[in-house]
């Protein structure tokens, strides 16, 4: 079975992880006491909004063509990956697929499910940026690369200080 995306597709799901990690790290901040970890996790939030507004300006500057053209994937694993990564979206910011946060979690717990939720990220984002045309931003998603590995240092530190 063939799974093609078009340019404008992956930048919808792109759209859709860098919101469903915004509102994660806003819903965690409203669950911890701690200021200093209040403030990284919002701090974190506004990153993703900015993520979110890149791709958004991204997904604008595609030609209609590129809106509707299939990427070229002649052996179908992109095709396949990116499924897998789409399918897979819904666990940004939550426990599981079908578990939210209860706010009862340690911040341990929300650190490491935000960990795992960036590790996806700079996977998901790896793999789409041979797929983004040149003159589309494929720029901007190394940037963004670069602030999700940001991201996990943060948030690694947070870990190993909240022990």
């Amino acid at each position: 079975m063939s799974i093609s995306f078009n340019a404008a597709e992956i930048f919808e799901m792109a759209e859709e992880i860098e919101r469903n990690a915004a509102k994660f790290y806003e819903e965690a901040s409203r669950n911890t006491s701690d200021e200093k970890t209040r403030n990284m996790l919002l701090e974190m939030s506004k990153m993703e909004w900015d993520h979110l507004d890149i791709f958004q300006q991204m997904r604008k500057q595609l030609t209609e063509q590129e809106k509707s053209t299939s990427v070229f994937d002649p052996q179908n694993e992109a095709a396949l990956y990116l499924q897998t990564m789409a399918d897979g979206k819904g666990c940004e910011g939550k426990i599981s697929r079908t578990q939210k946060l209860t706010g009862k979690e340690s911040i341990q717990e929300v650190l490491s499910i935000a960990i795992n939720a960036e590790k996806n990220s700079v996977a998901f984002y790896s793999g789409i940026k041979e797929l983004v045309p040149e003159r589309a931003g494929k720029d901007k998603i190394d940037a963004i690369i670069k602030e999700e590995l940001g991201h996990l240092a943060v948030l690694n530190l947070s870990l190993a200080a909240s022990k």
